[in-house]
Parts: structure tokens; C-alpha cells; sequence
């Protein structure tokens, strides 16, 4: 079974244009790869190592797949691992909730609930 929820790590300002517009249409590598990359609970901490290393400002919100429907597709990706890649802009009555990027003590990603 594939997992119902994905998190999307946004800049301040994507957050910001999500909330404002109750849409999002993808970061810049979204918008040139033709979805909106999202990451299962297991890769988004690897997700923000790889690909958000040393940026501040970040957020995190929580996404409900199963609101999606079949705009959803599970695809390989790094590592040959299945990620959910989202084959629409991304609505905010899909967000379950977001964040503020934490890390714990130890330094690991801290999911928003």
C-alpha cells in the first residue's frame, strides 16, 4: 500500500503564494520537469539534504494524496526509490497542514503534525 500523505518543502515565498492564491503551480524545477516533485515521510528528509542544503526560510506542508485522485503518479526517482509526483498544480485544500522546517536534536527533519 502506498502512503495516503507526501510533504512539498516550499521557500517562504512559495508558501506564501500557496496560501495567498489557494494554489501552487510548482517550484522552478516543478514547473520544468512538468509536476510537482513531493516526497513520502522515509524521503523527504533526504529530499531536503539533497536539494535544500544550506537554505533558510524553508517550510514544509503535508499533503493529502488521496484529495488528488489520479493527478498523482508514483514514479522512480533517486535511488530508483518510488516518489509521488503530482500531475496538476497543487490546491490548498489539499494541505493537511504545514510548517516551519525543524530539525531535532540529533538533525533530523521534523514533519509538521
Amino acid at each position: 500500500m502506498r502512503d495516503t500523505v507526501a510533504y512539498k518543502i516550499l521557500t517562504g515565498e512559495q508558501l506564501a503564494r500557496l496560501l495567498a492564491d489557494g494554489t501552487f503551480a510548482g517550484a522552478p524545477v516543478d514547473l520544468a520537469d512538468g509536476y510537482i516533485h513531493m516526497s513520502t515521510a522515509d524521503q523527504a528528509q533526504g529530499t531536503l539534504d539533497k536539494h535544500f542544503a544550506g537554505q533558510d526560510d524553508l517550510h514544509i506542508a503535508a499533503v493529502d494524496l488521496t484529495a488528488l485522485g489520479d493527478t498523482v503518479k508514483w514514479e522512480v526517482s533517486r535511488g530508483g526509490a518510488l516518489f509521488p509526483h503530482i500531475y496538476a498544480d497543487l490546491p490548498l485544500s489539499a494541505v493537511i497542514v504545514h510548517g516551519p522546517v525543524e530539525r531535532g536534536p540529533d538533525g533530523t527533519l521534523q514533519l509538521p503534525h
